[in-house]
């Protein structure tokens, strides 16, 4: 009892006169939460110099956004946020450039950052640019992993290390070295249903987390052998009607997009706040609503890009943060909004290996290509993910439209470097959303192989009765 009290002193101490609680990111009067029965949100804002900056010297797009990132902006930001959610935390990504870039408009935005650590426990961490798994050698991603990792608790100070990294594409080879060599278990490592979008994509993993397997970083473990002790977790919410597109035509409201769902730049940039907000009240309710019942827990995720406030007006983006999360506040007011590292930590506790059995159901909400006479049910474990698809206003039988199976061999591509990139990271076997082979023009489960549906049998046997 003496020992626990002098450590409770020194502890109280350290907050008191440093600001930081070396513990964790939650307040000492928090009590630990629980991952059965609540909702979550996890966001990330990235700060960063040019888009696609994979590296320091790898920048796949011209554009100097320097200018677009200044405090005023960054501030406004992360006060939308907190406006009506006083005691939500979020994680801030940063690049190595802007990590490293020494004007004064950087220096003030990671001094402010830091600040926001540890006034309300915010993550602090890197954040490889999207895609380095496209454009660089797995070694030098797991070498500058380390770099910018050092470099984070060199700013935050105190022994700050972060919980996750937020990766956009990370390889199985960069999931296990952050695992295995920083003793970092959050990732997030993929973006769901990518394909097609910004040059290229990885579709075929589970929507939520997972542990990885060795093969394949889309791919869940499925057992000892080939687990890599790093939760994999998705970057953006999406409406799995829209989900179902490869690509986009625009983010006008006639248009498709595979990514539309909760992320700002296709729904409030492109449909304006009321539409944006429709849409994304709508995607966040599948989790929250049915979700939860069908899971126990909801989760939703996204990312927003810093320098939008300027590209796109800070009125327009502070009011959309504004309205996204006063929104979910006010329609399910026991939200609990988390950094990434913490919503992994606390799902790793109740997962300690990939024993989640994920359902997911949705009628679209009318709105662009999320058909309001469309009903899709996703099923999703770690031997397989299962889509079906049905026109629920004239009654049709739902077909197989994805039939992903993980217990199967799978493999990720060679190293690629920025003169030769590889693209598509993606996870297909046996049929696919995107429908983009003859193989995968949906079908009856009926007509599906026997041992393909033995083994969905195994876990859903009222599929077939």
């Amino acid at each position: 009892m003496k020992h626990r009290l002098v450590k409770s002193l020194l502890l109280l101490l350290t907050v008191l006169f440093t600001g930081v609680n070396p513990l964790s990111s939650q307040t000492l009067s928090q009590e630990p939460i629980q991952l059965n029965g609540n909702r979550f949100v996890t966001l990330c804002i990235m700060i960063r110099t040019t888009p696609w900056e994979v590296s320091r010297d790898v920048k796949l797009h011209p554009r100097d956004e320097s200018e677009w990132h200044k405090l005023e902006g960054v501030k406004a930001l992360r006060e939308a946020f907190a406006k009506n959610n006083p005691n939500g935390r979020l994680t801030w990504g940063f690049t190595l450039n802007a990590l490293e870039d020494q004007r004064e408009n950087y220096r003030q935005i990671r001094e402010y950052v830091v600040e926001c650590h540890k006034k309300y426990g915010d993550e602090v961490s890197y954040f490889p640019g999207y895609f380095p798994a496209m454009y660089l050698p797995r070694e030098q991603i797991n070498r500058e992993m380390s770099e910018a990792i050092q470099l984070i608790s060199d700013m935050v100070g105190n022994g700050y290390r972060p919980q996750s990294i937020i990766g956009g594409f990370l390889s199985a080879d960069n999931l296990k070295y952050l695992s295995e060599k920083e003793n970092i278990h959050v990732a997030h490592a993929v973006i769901w249903s990518q394909h097609n979008i910004d040059g290229g994509g990885a579709d075929g993993s589970p929507s939520y987390p997972f542990y990885p397997s060795t093969e394949h970083f889309c791919k869940p473990a499925q057992g000892k052998e080939d687990f890599i002790d790093c939760v994999n977790l998705d970057g953006w919410t999406l409406d799995f009607i829209c989900a179902r597109q490869s690509g986009s035509n625009g983010h006008g409201i006639e248009g498709f997009n595979s990514r539309r769902g909760i992320g700002p730049i296709e729904t409030y940039t492109g449909w304006g706040l009321e539409l944006g907000q429709r849409e994304v009240m709508h995607t966040t309710a599948i989790h929250f609503d049915k979700g939860m019942e069908l899971n126990g827990f909801g989760w939703i995720t996204n990312i927003w890009e810093a320098q939008l406030v300027y590209e796109m007006g800070k009125d327009l983006i502070c009011d959309a943060m504004s309205m996204w999360v006063t929104g979910i506040k006010e329609k399910w007011p026991d939200t609990h909004f988390v950094s990434f590292g913490e919503f992994g930590e606390i799902w790793r506790k109740v997962h300690p290996d990939n024993d989640w059995n994920y359902r997911f159901e949705e009628r679209g909400s009318g709105l662009g290509d999320s058909y309001n006479n469309l009903e899709i049910k996703w099923f999703m474990n770690k031997e397989f993910r299962l889509a079906l698809l049905r026109d629920w206003h004239k009654n049709t039988p739902a077909k197989v439209i994805d039939f992903t199976r993980y217990d199967i061999p799978a493999q990720e591509p060679d190293d690629p470097t920025p003169e030769h990139p590889t693209k598509d990271w993606s996870l297909i076997n046996k049929i696919n959303q995107k429908g983009l082979r003859p193989q995968d023009k949906p079908r009856l489960l009926e007509e599906m192989d026997a041992d393909d549906r033995a083994l969905i049998a195994k876990y859903y046997p009222e599929l077939f009765e």
